[in-house]
């Protein structure tokens, strides 16, 4: 039989002396198959373990923990891949927190990582420096000891701090390396922006921006708008 005949005989597209159909020695076909497209955003919602709250939560709280659930999401990060992350919110801001995370998520926003405070020991500061974007904190107000922050009841989101900081009072920079990030007037990826998805989704859902306040929080959002 030749060459050509054994290509024909195995239908297709390698002959069995790895000689091309020509007669010429070639490399073998090898077929890339494309990972697939991750288009929609997938979340898994529980009661939030013990472990998951931490020093996070404590007497006094406003929200007790049963109050509180956890959702498991994936989301896109900066290198272009999918990753999975997690949030600790109240019970009522499942929904639309979800709505609003499905439409970044879907105009592929990417998201440094996402942990729940816990893992920070409810450490605002330490979470902000790490870009963590996060939820459910019961905690005073940065800079304000008199207030308890929108985080303790369960419905307010930090995203991405380094790249939209918190600007104090002072002009200062909270986290100290966001810092860079103050210039919004050339946008990066990770920022948001007044007219960009992120924003747009948190205001379809009816939760506020901290990024128009005077000093502007750009990383928050929150739904009482505090």
């Amino acid at each position: 039989m030749s060459h050509r005949l054994a290509c024909v005989a195995l239908t297709g597209t390698l002959c069995a002396t790895a000689l091309s159909c020509t007669g010429t020695r070639s490399q073998p076909h090898v077929q890339v198959v494309p990972e697939p497209v991750v288009k929609t955003l997938s979340a898994h919602v529980t009661a939030v373990p013990p472990e998951k709250l931490g020093t996070t939560h404590r007497t006094g709280c406003p929200v007790p923990p049963e109050r509180l659930r956890l959702i498991r999401m994936n989301h896109w990060g900066f290198d272009g891949k999918v990753h999975s992350g997690e949030l600790v919110v109240h019970e009522d801001a499942v929904a639309p927190v979800l709505r609003a995370f499905g439409q970044a998520f879907a105009a592929r926003f990417p998201i440094r990582r996402m942990r729940v405070m816990a893992e920070y020991g409810g450490s605002d500061a330490a979470a902000m420096a790490d870009d963590n974007t996060s939820a459910f904190n019961c905690r005073q107000v940065t800079g304000d000891p008199a207030r308890l922050s929108r985080h303790s009841w369960g419905d307010a989101i930090d995203i991405n701090p380094v790249e939209n900081p918190y600007v104090d009072v002072r002009g200062t920079s909270h986290p100290p390396n966001g810092r860079t990030y103050l210039d919004r007037d050339h946008p990066r990826p990770g920022m948001i922006t007044p007219d960009g998805v992120v924003t747009r989704a948190f205001r379809e859902i009816g939760w506020y921006w901290g990024g128009r306040w005077s000093p502007p929080d750009y990383q928050h959002f929150s739904e009482e708008g505090g």
